[in-house]
């Protein structure tokens, strides 16, 4: 037999010597955690409590952001619009759609609750005493309401029925000195040339957002249409449940025609999500102080076992077991409780977050408790949760830190116990 197959061979019978003489270590270190069943199961609840902890901030700090960036489109977009990709490109009311076949198609759709067109354009506002542009929205008033919250929010007056009348934000039609009853004039560049209407002020909005009391302007599509000579829509709004918009933006790609998309709310509030995004990461340091709790309350338990066990652990180096392996002994008892504990934890976290993704408890619960408050936000009364995989590698880093913890400190004392006091002591 030549020497390297000699030194192979050698080297796989110590690797399986290696392995039988490690596995009674793992078979004594699980019997162990139940030796003190109340030791193990308080460390297990701590481990489980701080997983399931860890789990639900995360899911509760994203699906709060989601439903900030969800609020936020029903106030300034919608959930998802279908346009071209030209006028999503240049928002020309000349790059409008060329029809509306399609309409049908996208109510087909499973994810898709209802439509409703809208023709938006820029226009010239005149009152007696002011001028000043706004982007105007004409829409259907009586769909408008299934993708926009602002119908809702027309605090004064009430929301437009038909073709002559308008709806403004209550800012805006402070700036232009306008009021209910009024006439006001609007001037519009139209692809047949100058157009303009006399419209009288039916509604004000009051949000509480500045950037839409200060900028809302709807119409009826159907003078919209007028003004600007464009007989389809400049985008077909959807009304598409939370949390569901890129999903259903995926759905509707084959089936729109070609240079025609569905982009959803993370796409027309690019800014804003990279805002929310910003917002998240600052959040790591609170996610990660969980895991650095349950970690050290992992290390100080099984610190105070290895104190209450120094005689046990005297005797048994003095029948001949290495304090290598008795500090791994101890190393894999505080492994196995904090995954014990971290399985729990997952299962009961997940469970929550799930029932919290599945049923709108937490939107009338904030919105007992903060009211008013979360119109700051621009939030519902629908806010859920999420679960997603990723919270595992979260919560996984609790498991990680302990068995780091447990090596540095419990086991590191376990290595320098000296036999003859260890037995001697109380």
């Amino acid at each position: 037999m030549s020497t390297a197959t000699s030194s192979q061979a050698a080297s796989v019978a110590a690797a399986r010597q290696k392995r039988a003489s490690t596995a009674p270590l793992y078979r004594l270190a699980w019997r162990n955690l139940w030796r003190n069943k109340r030791r193990t199961t308080l460390l297990i609840i701590v481990v489980a409590y701080a997983t399931l902890a860890i789990i639900f901030f995360w899911g509760f700090t994203d699906g709060f952001l989601d439903s900030i960036l969800s609020g936020q489109a029903r106030f300034v977009s919608a959930p998802a619009i279908i346009s071209n990709t030209q006028y999503f490109e240049d928002p020309d009311p000349e790059n409008a759609l060329a029809n509306l076949d399609f309409v049908e198609t996208a109510l087909a759709t499973n994810l898709v609750r209802g439509v409703a067109p809208r023709l938006e354009f820029p226009a010239l506002l005149r009152s007696p005493y002011a001028t000043q542009g706004a982007l105007v929205r004409g829409i259907e008033p009586g769909l408008e309401p299934q993708v926009s919250n602002i119908p809702e929010n027309v605090t004064e007056g009430r929301m437009i029925s038909g073709p002559g009348e308008v709806v403004l934000g209550k800012s805006l039609a402070e700036d232009i000195d306008v009021r209910l009853g009024e006439r006001l004039a609007m001037d519009v560049s139209s692809v047949a040339g100058p157009q303009a209407a006399g419209l009288i002020v039916v509604g004000l909005v009051d949000s509480g957002m500045s950037i839409v009391d200060e900028t809302t302007v709807l119409v009826s599509i159907e003078d919209a249409r007028r003004l600007t000579g464009i007989e389809t829509a400049t985008g077909i709004a959807l009304d598409i449940p939370f949390g569901q918009e890129e999903a259903a933006a995926r759905a509707l790609a084959p089936l729109l025609p070609e240079g025609v998309r569905a982009y959803p709310v993370t796409e027309l509030l690019g800014s804003l999500q990279r805002g929310l995004a910003s917002e998240r990461l600052q959040m790591i340091p609170l996610g990660l102080i969980f895991s650095l709790f349950a970690a050290i309350t992992v290390t100080s338990t099984v610190v105070v076992s290895v104190m209450e066990r120094t005689r046990e652990f005297g005797v048994i180096i003095s029948l001949g077991l290495s304090q290598y392996a008795l500090s791994w002994l101890v190393t894999l008892e505080a492994i196995f409780a904090t995954f014990v504990g971290w399985l729990a934890g997952l299962v009961l976290g997940y469970g929550l977050n799930w029932a919290l993704n599945t049923w709108n408890i937490l939107g009338p619960f904030l919105g007992r408790v903060y009211g008013d408050f979360l119109s700051v936000f621009a939030l519902s009364d629908e806010i859920y949760a999420k679960a997603s995989p990723e919270y595992l590698i979260y919560a996984g880093i609790t498991i990680a830190l302990a068995a780091l913890f447990a090596a540095l400190t419990p086991a590191r004392r376990v290595r320098n116990l000296n036999p003859a006091e260890a037995m001697r002591s109380e």
